[in-house]
């Protein structure tokens, strides 16, 4: 039987771990509705003065400094909630997370599910909680849209065979001012490690294994009317979502990331130097310049000033000199003598480093999210694709449609668990109607409207 909170008049606690890049929109959605619910939000973080500056001067927020590696700071704060959301990188939630099984306490992130939270699942069930996973954009407002457009596909007797799945965090075209057509909306570190691993999933029939040196050379593209052309690489690991689904035995099945055009066959120079790499530190990285770091990853030994530097990448690439993936290296200023800052810092660490001043969102900048469900079906001895899409854009650096589409999601789950909306324990992830159905209702409140648009085809999307 889950463990359901009171409804009593005891005032209920909501921790929020990191105030960073998403947690505007959460904070201030818990925070509109505290007084009628009766909830205090505590917001805690390394640097305090960001905790601050998210909740200003609300009578029911606290900000609170907060390291996770802290054991008595954990303990402390996450004792006296009620239940905790946490927005650190994946690889940190099972840290508040066994505090939160040793309190009985509720646990939601916008994260994937990780192994070590899994390991988490019969000890959370057996105590009632809900360690509640992927409720952010994507993943999370994808897997209940899908799920949905599921119900209503099987509900008028289809049969699914195909299913693709794109979700992009981009910069609106307002805003597009970089040959990158790039910024970050979200964790740099995320965007530096993405695709890491081996992308695994199923098309027309067959299993597909890509490894992460040849992934962004391999790449869907179409075309968002309004908005341009798109890239579509395929995410790390769709196969494992099938049986969620419940589609395991559909012939295609992809879920996948969308960058503007151009951008893809350019990461994948800096994935084949060795600059996204995070598995090793370059000892006195803060004593070389960039020129002189891409000049160590070449294989012959010459001149790093900058006009050779140029035309010994495009010899070991195989790139044209004047071409557009040399201008988007050359705009990074990789081939420039400037000096990292960092020490003993990782190629990806020096990379996020100087991604983070050159794809930095101005105060005006818009971004957008766009995310596209293909989903093909048989019905009545006919085929028939279904696209639905998403196009979100935000309204200035501090007010992103990336925050509100990561930050309102775990919000609006938060208000479900502590009105007693939800009777699920153990890991789960967003694909049960009590969690979708209500979730999807109140993001239309938001915007969040997909356009869908049905069409018969003779053949299977190839």
């Amino acid at each position: 039987m889950a463990k359901i909170l009171s409804n009593s008049i005891i005032m209920k606690k909501i921790l929020i771990i990191g105030a960073g890049y998403v947690a505007s929109a959460l904070i201030k959605y818990l925070l509109d509705r505290a007084t009628q619910y009766d909830w205090e939000v505590w917001v805690g973080d390394l640097n305090e003065q960001l905790a601050i500056e998210k909740i200003g001067n609300h009578p029911r927020a606290k900000s609170i400094p907060f390291n996770v590696k802290n054991d008595e700071q954990r303990e402390q704060w996450i004792s006296q909630c009620d239940v905790v959301v946490s927005l650190l990188p994946a690889s940190m939630h099972h840290i508040p997370a066994e505090t939160c099984l040793k309190f009985n306490k509720h646990l939601i992130t916008a994260s994937y599910v990780s192994d070590q939270l899994k390991a988490f699942e019969t000890e959370a069930t057996q105590k009632g909680l809900l360690f509640m996973g992927e409720m952010g954009l994507d993943p999370g407002i994808d897997h209940m849209v899908i799920m949905n457009l599921i119900d209503e596909i099987e509900a008028k007797g289809g049969a699914i065979t195909s299913l693709r799945s794109f979700t992009g965090g981009l910069i609106a075209p307002e805003s597009d001012t970089n040959p990158w057509k790039y910024k970050f909306t979200w964790a740099p570190r995320n965007v530096v490690h993405a695709g890491q691993g081996t992308a695994q999933y199923k098309k027309n029939g067959r299993l597909k294994y890509i490894p992460y040196n040849r992934l962004f050379q391999l790449y869907d593209e179409f075309e968002i009317e309004g908005y341009g052309k798109f890239e579509a690489y395929a995410n790390r690991d769709s196969l494992s979502y099938m049986p969620k689904y419940s589609l395991e035995n559909i012939p295609t099945f992809i879920r996948g990331t969308l960058r503007k055009k151009g951008f893809c066959d350019a990461w994948a120079q800096l994935v084949k130097l060795g600059l996204t790499d995070d598995s090793f530190p370059i000892i006195g990285s803060q004593q070389l310049t960039y020129n002189e770091l891409i000049g160590s990853f070449l294989p012959d030994i010459g001149p790093t000033d900058k006009d050779t530097l140029i035309k010994r990448i495009g010899y070991f690439l195989n790139l044209p000199e004047d071409g557009q993936i040399m201008k988007k290296l050359a705009w990074l200023e990789l081939f420039d003598n400037r000096s990292i800052d960092l020490v003993d810092a990782t190629p990806a660490q020096i990379l996020q480093d100087l991604l983070e001043e050159k794809w930095a969102l101005q105060p005006e900048d818009k971004d957008l999210i766009v995310m596209s469900h293909l989903l093909e079906y048989t019905i009545n001895d006919r085929t028939e694709k279904l696209t639905s899409s998403l196009l979100y854009e935000g309204q200035h650096a501090k007010d992103t449609a990336m925050g509100r589409l990561v930050g309102v999601p775990l919000a609006i789950m938060t208000k479900l668990l502590l009105t007693n909306q939800i009777n699920l324990t153990g890991i789960k992830i967003p694909i049960y109607p009590q969690v979708y159905k209500p979730a999807l209702k109140e993001l239309e409140e938001y915007g969040v409207e997909f356009k869908d648009a049905v069409e018969p085809v003779e053949t299977l999307i190839t």
